[in-house]
């Protein structure tokens, strides 16, 4: 089974960047499709990014198009999220899991855009 350890998380005023970092236990890891997810206050957990196994295919929510990039280092077990020009309605705790989402859940990382 694959653990899940989701950092990088912060406090950041509206326009800044921040990565986050997924780290995976297991050595099957680059096996999987990963994806990011997010989850507002009072707001169901939603899709923000997923990349396919050997990073060479990626998609984006439409609400971060163009500003987050995915990415992901097999050798590292990591998957990252390049987060630019982030927004207020950007804040939400960060979680990854496979694609479709197969592990248990992390706790999370939190990132909070100030206005």
């Amino acid at each position: 089974q694959v653990q899940l350890v989701e950092s990088g998380g912060g406090l950041v005023q509206a326009g800044g960047s921040l990565r986050l970092s997924c780290a995976a236990s297991g050595r099957t890891f680059s096996a999987y499709a990963m994806s990011w997810f997010r989850q507002a206050p009072e707001k169901e957990r939603e899709f923000v990014a997923a990349i396919n196994w050997n990073g060479g295919i990626t998609n984006y929510a439409d609400s971060v198009k163009g500003r987050f990039i995915i990415s992901r280092d097999n050798a590292k077990n990591t998957v990252y999220l390049q987060m630019n020009s982030l927004k207020p309605e950007d804040t939400a705790v960060y979680y990854c899991n496979s694609n479709p989402p197969q592990f248990r859940w992390g706790q999370g990382t939190q990132v909070t855009v100030s206005s």
